[in-house]
């Protein structure tokens, strides 16, 4: 904290500037932020969902997501993201957008600001970028993406930049033309992974070594029985896999089970029918990234994680840009007062 009440804003220019165009920053830092968890090195509330009549979409909220960071480098945060289902229709914007503001963990005064939505898409994608490397099998070939979305090309990027052994990319999408759009993305920097667009969700599923769901379903529509042997499914969207999947996959895993256990989301209306609970969880994800709880044990493992996401996640990848900017006096510098 300098002596003069400054604090530094950061466009999503500067920060693709820093390095937030590639997944290694977010990768590092996600790792770091699970550890942390891990150690209890935190301090995080549950997150308020902002909603109010007339925004009726799941997707349609705003979210509040603070969090204290322990650590090398001390420091508190929050997420403010915002997101209305209509934007791009309507209003020919992205889905969401969001602000993060950081605190000086000494003084409580704001550092920073910054652009929170590309941070908030590419630390989701790292968690499945991190998650994979623990609980897919070691040989996996195959990548399914459900929903072909902003998230999902996140998803993708990092998985492909993460993973140079990734052969084939199956993609469903309700709409088609979101499917060529990504494809077009990606193709000609990865001219050897072959992109396979599926007319069903059932038939991109069943080819899955690694699935992502990317969508705002409302309701699950995965069910077990499409999921083949040795499937790791990082259910981003949440709301996508059906109730018996959690019953009858070799290993549940969430990143924050507070967090997961709300909503009305699956794993909460199991808990509150008596079909599940903590202590049939196998692991938060930062217990294993820790190494205290294993992973994968063998290749026909069917494993599902379910990341509620967490603040920490968005702090820890925003402290790390934060640094970075003040090492090369990145952003602009604003007078507070």
């Amino acid at each position: 904290m300098t002596n003069t009440a400054t604090l530094r804003y950061l466009s999503q220019s500067d920060l693709k500037a820093l390095g937030a165009d590639h997944s290694h920053a977010f990768i590092e830092a996600v790792e770091e932020g699970l550890r942390l968890h891990a150690e209890g090195n935190f301090v995080q509330p549950l997150k308020p969902y902002l909603r109010w009549p007339g925004a009726d979409h799941i997707a349609d909220r705003i979210i509040a997501m603070p969090c204290y960071l322990g650590g090398e480098n001390p420091m508190a945060g929050i997420k403010w993201i915002g997101s209305r289902q209509h934007n791009p229709s309507k209003h020919q914007l992205p889905r969401a957008s969001a602000l993060i503001v950081l605190n000086d963990a000494q003084t409580n005064y704001p550092v920073a600001v910054m652009e929170g939505g590309l941070i908030s898409a590419m630390r989701t994608a790292a968690i499945t970028g991190v998650a994979t490397r623990y609980l897919a099998a070691s040989n996996f070939t195959d990548v399914t993406i459900i929903g072909c979305g902003p998230i999902a090309h996140m998803q993708v990027k990092t998985l492909l930049e993460q993973y140079p052994q990734i052969q084939t990319v199956h993609l469903y999408d309700l709409n088609p033309t979101a499917a060529d759009h990504l494809i077009s993305e990606f193709a000609a920097d990865y001219a050897s992974t072959r992109f396979v667009i599926h007319e069903s969700a059932k038939s991109a599923v069943e080819q899955a070594d690694v699935l992502v769901t990317c969508t705002v379903s409302d309701k699950p529509y995965i069910p077990f029985e499409w999921i083949k042997k040795g499937c790791f499914i990082s259910n981003i969207s949440i709301m996508d896999i059906e109730r018996d999947v959690f019953l009858k996959a070799d290993k549940v895993i969430v990143d924050d089970w507070d967090q997961s256990n709300r909503e009305k989301k699956v794993i909460n209306v199991l808990v509150e029918e008596g079909l599940f609970s903590r202590e049939q969880l196998h692991a938060e994800l930062g217990e294993i990234v820790c190494g205290s709880i294993r992973g994968r044990d063998n290749d026909d493992e069917i494993i599902l994680l379910n990341p509620m996401g967490m603040a920490i996640d968005d702090i820890v990848c925003a402290r790390w840009f934060y640094q970075a900017a003040e090492n090369n006096n990145a952003g602009t510098e604003l007078p507070l007062f």
